[in-house]
């Protein structure tokens, strides 16, 4: 494919995965930096001097890895810095070091030869699987291979261009690179990065969550970008319609409004508004102070499982018995929904010990497997009765699939509370496979409460996986099956008398807030950070 002509107007759509606009020229990221290794023999006696060096630069590489988890917690959030913290439990995996130091011993390449190969095998082989979940972790192998190459090569971790005269460094551009990745939205001096274009990488991928958190516009599918693009070239880059405008003309500009960038300011909280109930998502216990700065109605889902990924280990009940009741003490009475741990999926670590599955995501996670870990529901179930002392408590109950599933794990929930002193604690059941929204009023009947994780419904409701951008068109909610489905289980929810509220995404995203409102629903939880810009939605139409 041709480079485009210059100051000539062309127009490509791919997939909106951050909204927002740019307008800027180009920085192509050179993330084949290296494709021009030295791959040299080694003598017998130069082995362990190689393996040494493998073994530093993994302990560098996770250091790196650590220190950018943490810089990521503080300025984002734990969910977001959790996905730093699964590629430091990849890397410290000593199958995946013994493996390449037998490369290393057993074919004497160098470190870094012995690095390449190990890890372009496994990533090679995880794209061509069907499996979505094993499929997202090569972008995670790939992130490991660059950044051991990098420490291996002294190169740091730093913006390498392919033209280096002039060259901006990222500094107020549009990225164009090969695939968006986690490292490099949040690495390359975000906060003077204009937008991101790519070739791969789904709307709901780790790299577009961090995107939109950070504010940054982007646009993924873009195929053969680079070969089209030079570091200078001029590119209007519209994240809300997938649009990528190359050399714009005057009258593009004029339409889009867009004649120079700006970056967001950080939300100010607006108060609450009459009618519609507002709460904060939130997956660590320390959130609770953005939760409250944004003036958040309550804890609508408090993802418990990131507290032990962060964690990197099981937490017994007393240190779970903590966290959970500084989060009631803070919210003061107001309502905290707490998810029991949902684990699988894409969510896993070595410390649970789970089964190795063809396909996790329709495996044993969420509700199958705390009814399968008693040495998980146990300790959890005691710590958040412990909790509801300080408040009431809301347990959410993950991946239900019908009633007869949600009285079994009740019932072992409040066995295994028999003997502790408890407040108010309400059970309820987060509606996110067809089956149990299908059969929600017999569900909700034996429930006290609902709440719709949008993210995992939408996937399972048309079969796609949200991580995947060749069916991310066919993972969307602009669809009536959809809102038939949710207007039934808020119908549902009305014939009950049971509270019901709108956890996923979706609840975010002012564009569907209006269509929520029509059909019934008047509680939605969120990111602390969104609840300005959802409120403010809501009273435009009066202002």
């Amino acid at each position: 494919m041709g480079q485009v002509k210059a100051n000539s107007e062309t127009r490509f759509v791919g997939l909106p995965i951050s909204p927002g606009l740019a307008l800027s020229q180009v920085c192509l990221f050179n993330d084949r930096r290296h494709e021009g290794l030295k791959v040299y023999r080694i003598a017998a006696d130069g082995v362990r001097y190689e393996q040494a060096r493998l073994r530093k630069a993994i302990e560098l590489a996770d250091r790196g890895l650590r220190d950018l988890s943490a810089r990521v917690a503080e300025r984002i959030g734990a969910p977001e810095a959790a996905i730093f913290d699964v590629q430091r439990t990849i890397l410290s995996d000593a199958g995946l070091s013994r493996e390449i130091e037998a490369m290393i011993a057993n074919h004497r390449l160098n470190a870094e030869a012995a690095v390449a190969r190990v890890l372009d095998s496994y990533e090679t082989r995880l794209r061509e699987l069907d499996d979505p979940y094993l499929r997202e972790r090569a972008t995670d192998i790939g992130e490991i291979r660059r950044r051991l190459l990098d420490t291996l090569g002294n190169m740091g971790s730093s913006l390498r261009c392919w033209t280096q005269e002039h060259c901006q460094r990222g500094t107020n551009r549009i990225i164009v690179a090969d695939e968006l990745t986690p490292s490099l939205t949040v690495e390359l001096d975000a906060e003077h990065i204009m937008g991101f274009v790519s070739e791969r990488g789904g709307p709901t991928s780790h790299a577009a969550i961090l995107a939109r958190a950070l504010g940054i516009p982007a646009v993924s599918g873009i195929k053969g970008a680079r070969e089209l693009l030079t570091c200078g070239t001029e590119l209007l880059l519209d994240g809300n319609t997938g649009e990528v405008i190359i050399w714009p003309d005057e009258q593009t500009l004029a339409r889009r409004h867009c004649v120079q960038n700006s970056r967001p300011v950080p939300p100010q909280p607006v108060a609450p508004v009459q009618g519609i109930t507002v709460m904060a998502n939130i997956s660590r216990a320390d959130e609770v102070v953005d939760a409250l700065s944004m003036q958040a109605e309550g804890i609508g889902l408090y993802r418990t499982e990131f507290e032990f990924l962060a964690a990197e280990r099981l937490l017994d009940e007393e240190e779970q018995a903590a966290r959970y009741a500084s989060v009631v003490r803070a919210m003061a009475g107001r309502p905290v929904y707490f998810r029991l741990l949902d684990i699988g999926g894409d969510k896993e670590a070595p410390f649970f010990d789970l089964p190795k599955e063809d396909n996790p995501y329709l495996g044993f996670r969420g509700s199958r497997l705390l009814l399968g870990r008693p040495d998980l529901l146990g300790p959890q179930a005691r710590a958040l009765a412990r909790a509801s002392v300080h408040g009431p408590v809301h347990v959410i109950y993950p991946m239900i699939v019908e009633v007869e599933q949600f009285a079994r794990l009740r019932r072992l929930f409040v066995e295994a509370i028999a003997d502790i002193s408890a407040g108010p604690i309400f059970h309820g059941v987060m509606f996110e496979v067809p089956a149990a929204c299908l059969q929600a009023r017999e569900v909700l009947e034996a429930a006290d409460f609902g709440s719709i994780g949008t993210n995992d419904l939408i996937q399972y409701l048309f079969a796609a996986d949200r991580n995947n951008e060749r069916v991310a068109y066919d993972c969307s909610p602009d669809r009536p099956v959809f809102w038939s489905l949710i207007r039934g289980i808020v119908e549902a929810a009305e014939q009950t008398g049971r509270p019901l509220s709108v956890c996923g995404e979706l609840a975010g995203d002012p564009r569907y807030l209006s269509r929520l409102r029509e059909i019934g629903i008047r509680t939605v939880s969120v990111a602390p950070r969104a609840i300005p810009a959802l409120r403010r939605s809501l009273l435009q139409p009066y202002a």
